[in-house]
């Protein structure tokens, strides 16, 4: 399953959002940070200093009708008041907005296909967050830089590809959202593995969540489906092979 949607404005937009519920926080990895102070490691890619704090001053103050919207169970509550939110003095306590820009994700890269796990960024209760940015691929001389066929047996999976070029698909432009069930088989378009043989760089840029509770698709997600996508696998047929020499019984087979 797939959808594509276009944001208007200019420059364009480009978001994809992820809400936790049930008291989840989004969070490293815990094997990128220290057990003991909480710190980030060296083999982590990224650290302290990529995560982007509010900077001061971040006050306003003004005066009017200023409505805030609260979610609480389930429900969004509206409060309005006649001041800005950001009419304060400073900020106190941990619990504050920050910015993570892909862009200072540093991959991780191997002699063989690193497997999505590798690229992992964040984590939640039952749902894990990758970035697929670009980087130098797979350098073993008999390497097949692009995925393989595979199931995903705990887990949905969601890829939004930001920019560049996904060499494993087809039918997938800037700001299509990819939908692969679990259970589900799924892999390289045909014809994209022997393209790929010999490539060093991939300049995609990707999101992907893996949630290990199956997703239940809104009426306003699947008013977006590209039914054709799952066709988009069938559009190439392998080459018959030929009757083995000096065997008239032999056939040509698919």
């Amino acid at each position: 399953m797939v959808f594509n949607e276009q944001p208007e404005g200019q420059p364009p937009a480009k978001f994809i959002c992820f809400e936790t519920m049930n008291t989840s926080h989004i969070l490293p990895p815990p094997r990128y940070l220290s057990k003991k102070t909480s710190q980030f490691l060296e083999h982590a890619p990224y650290c302290e200093r990529d995560l982007r704090l509010p900077q001061l001053p971040m006050t306003h103050d003004e005066q009017g009708e200023f409505e805030v919207r609260i979610k609480a169970r389930d429900s969004v509550h509206s409060y309005i008041y006649s001041y800005h939110p950001l009419d304060v003095v400073g900020w106190d306590g941990c619990y504050y907005p920050y910015i993570f820009n892909i862009d200072d994700f540093s991959p991780i890269v191997g002699k063989h296909h690193m497997p999505p796990p590798t690229h992992q960024t964040f984590e939640g209760h039952n749902f894990v967050i990758c970035s697929f940015c670009p980087r130098v691929l797979d350098f073993h001389p008999q390497a097949v830089p692009v995925p393989y066929y595979h199931s995903n047996l705990d887990s949905d999976e969601v890829l939004y590809y930001v920019e560049g070029n996904y060499k494993a698909r087809k039918g997938i432009e800037q700001c299509s959202v990819s939908l692969h069930p679990q259970g589900i088989a799924h892999g390289p378009h045909p014809g994209t593995v022997e393209k790929s043989l010999g490539a060093k760089w991939t300049d995609e840029l990707a999101v992907m969540c893996d949630t290990f509770r199956p997703l239940h698709p809104t009426k306003a997600a699947l008013d977006l489906d590209d039914p054709d996508y799952p066709q988009s696998w069938s559009d190439w047929k392998p080459e018959p092979v030929a009757p083995a020499p000096g065997n008239d019984d032999s056939v040509s087979t698919w």
